[in-house]
C-alpha cells in the first residue's frame, strides 16, 4: 500500500472544516469519514506560516494528466459551488484528497467511465494566504 503524502492545513481551514463536518448529518456525504481522517492526520500551522505551494481552501491549482493535458480547479466550501467546472468542493472525494497537498505531488483521480487517472499537482496558481488574504 502506498504511504499517503504529508499534508499541511491552516488552523483557520481546520476550524472551518471541523464546523462544517459537525453541521452535517452522519450520512450527509459518503466521504465524511475520509475527510475527518485527513484533518486528523494533518500538520496544522497558522495561516501566515503555510508554505506557498500548499493547497489551502480557496486555492486555485493547476494539474497535469499523464497525457500532458493540463487543467485548473479551485478548492471551495460547498456553499461556494456555483456549478462551474472550475470549482471542486472539499466534500468531493478528490477535493478532500487535494486539501493540504503540495505542488509536485500526485493523486489518483476517478476516470469517467471507471478506472483511475494519475494526476500531478503542477502549481498552486493562487493561494489566499500567499496573497495576504487571511480572513476569507
Amino acid at each position: 500500500m502506498n504511504e499517503r503524502p504529508k499534508i499541511i492545513l491552516t488552523s483557520q481551514d481546520l476550524d472551518r472544516l471541523d464546523a462544517l463536518l459537525e453541521s452535517l448529518p452522519a450520512a450527509a456525504f459518503p466521504g465524511k469519514t475520509e475527510l475527518r481522517a485527513e484533518l486528523d492526520r494533518a500538520d496544522v500551522v497558522e495561516p501566515q506560516e503555510v508554505p506557498p505551494d500548499v493547497v489551502t481552501m480557496n486555492s486555485k491549482v493547476r494539474f497535469a494528466l499523464e497525457s500532458g493535458e493540463e487543467f485548473c480547479l479551485t478548492l471551495v466550501y460547498p456553499k461556494d459551488m456555483d456549478g462551474s467546472a472550475e470549482r471542486i468542493s472539499v466534500l468531493a472525494p478528490v477535493g478532500s484528497a487535494l486539501l493540504g497537498l503540495s505542488a509536485g505531488e500526485h493523486i489518483e483521480w476517478p476516470r469517467p467511465g471507471g478506472g483511475m487517472l494519475k494526476v500531478r499537482l503542477v502549481e498552486v496558481v493562487y493561494q489566499p494566504e500567499r496573497a495576504g488574504e487571511f480572513h476569507r
